[in-house]
């Protein structure tokens, strides 16, 4: 979005929301320019399948503005570009990026992040060995440096709640589009696939479910929804995440954010760098809180949550990545939220394995900024069953509930690691966790 990134979130007590939330995370957005050898001309039937979709892309332009605006962009000023949707190549793509440097529609830090999210695209895209695989980069890229422009020229603001745009311009499907060249489906598993429809039958009675998960990349989302769109669409199209303000105000983010469901929150670790806004930022947080209660007492809602308050970090002496842990008061304050929705709830761990597709830096970053590094890898999903929560509220409790959900999802992880990066595939199933590719 991410894929999006989990942020924290931060309230302070009110007469309606007697509690505090924190999930945490952080999404990467601008990368440094960095040269790669482009590929050579593409073919004419290449040219030729590309052209057709950007000319459909244009067709469907002014219908995108409009509903921008209907949504929360605003009204259109100023006549929105064809440059990208127009290009016919690689090289009229990044003279693309230039002319709209030339003639100040684009800053030229977003345009230097935009060329190096097109290099680092295709060269993760050509490590699939996909025949296509030119004109998918060409097509892809066209698309989202497209939306990048346009949300330059006329930002889309995000609501409390944002529900993903699904017409007149479906940006969700563009997000699938765009993420799956980088999935290796080959060498990718869901674990405890039969669950994914224990969970849809609750959804489907009313019931509210929350997914308490470890957070790996900004392309999380889409890796989710990739790996169960064909067996679970239901999931893979309303799941609800809880987005950090990165990914909703970073032009080369925002195209991607727009196609999920989010809950919109700032960040509690950035929620000091810059002191004058702080206080807007809690008072946005608790607005953001209030809509999540609304949500849950509606019923039939999935919520994901990173309750480790951001992605996962590798192991600095050994280079290893594990689900960083859990932090027991954002589990227990979504356990409030559940249990004060009035509908039936339920809590499951799920552990997702997919860093090499997108990794972040090694350590957290103040700056909007971070290096993306893009690779096509093998990814992971597995779900583990209901964990209900002990009735006392003392802190002990809390903390082995907390212990429980990210032990099980510890142990889903070290699973899919086995399956995936030890080469054991279907064999790494255990007696607790079975693995299957729900998408042959």
């Amino acid at each position: 979005m991410s894929a999006l990134s989990l942020p924290s979130l931060s309230c302070t007590s009110s007469s309606t929301y007697p509690f505090s939330i924190s999930l945490n995370s952080s999404f990467s957005s601008l990368i440094p320019f960095q040269r790669v050898k482009l590929f050579g001309s593409t073919s004419k039937a290449t040219t030729r399948s590309f052209f057709l979709t950007a000319k459909a892309m244009a067709e469907l332009v002014k219908d995108k503005e409009s509903g921008l605006a209907a949504a929360g962009g605003g009204k259109m000023d100023i006549e929105h570009s064809r440059t990208f949707l127009e290009a016919r190549s690689e090289e009229e793509l990044l003279s693309g990026i230039k002319k709209e440097v030339e003639v100040g529609r684009l800053p030229p830090n977003v345009a230097a992040g935009m060329e190096e999210f097109y290099r680092n695209y295709k060269n993760a895209v050509f490590q699939s060995g996909d025949p296509a695989a030119a004109e998918t980069v060409l097509s892809n890229m066209a698309v989202a440096l497209d939306l990048m422009l346009l949300d330059v020229e006329d930002p889309f603001v995000f609501q409390p709640y944002h529900k993903a745009l699904r017409e007149p311009f479906d940006y969700y499907t563009f997000g699938q589009n765009y993420i799956r060249p980088l999935i290796d489906f080959r060498n990718s598993y869901v674990g405890n696939h039969s669950l994914f429809y224990e969970i849809e039958e609750k959804l489907k009675q009313g019931h509210n479910v929350v997914l308490f998960s470890n957070h790996q990349t900004e392309a999380d989302p889409a890796v989710i929804a990739l790996l169960l769109e064909k067996t679970n669409p239901h999931i893979a199209e309303n799941l609800i995440y809880v987005a950090g303000d990165r990914v909703i105000t970073d032009p080369l983010c925002k195209p991607f954010s727009m196609g999920r469901n989010l809950i919109c929150v700032y960040s509690k670790k950035h929620m000091y760098d810059v002191p004058e806004l702080a206080d807007m930022k809690r008072k946005a947080n608790i607005r953001s809180l209030k809509e999540m209660a609304l949500l849950l007492r509606t019923g039939s809602k999935l919520v994901w949550i990173a309750p480790s308050g951001g992605r996962d970090r590798p192991d600095p002496v050994t280079g290893e990545w594990n689900p960083a842990p859990f932090d027991s008061s954002s589990v227990d304050n979504m356990r409030r939220l559940i249990e004060s929705s009035g509908a039936p709830g339920h809590m499951y761990p799920l552990a997702l394995l997919c860093y090499d597709i997108m990794p972040p830096p090694s350590k957290v970053e103040k700056e909007i900024g971070e290096r993306r590094i893009i690779s096509f890898h093998g990814a992971g999903l597995s779900v583990a069953p209901e964990i209900a929560a002990n009735c006392e509220k003392s802190e002990e409790v809390k903390d082995v509930y907390t212990q429980a959900l990210y032990k099980s999802v510890t142990e889903q992880y070290n699973v899919l690691k086995s399956a995936i990066d030890g080469k054991q595939g279907l064999e790494a199933s255990t007696a607790g966790i079975a693995l299957s590719q729900p998408w042959n």
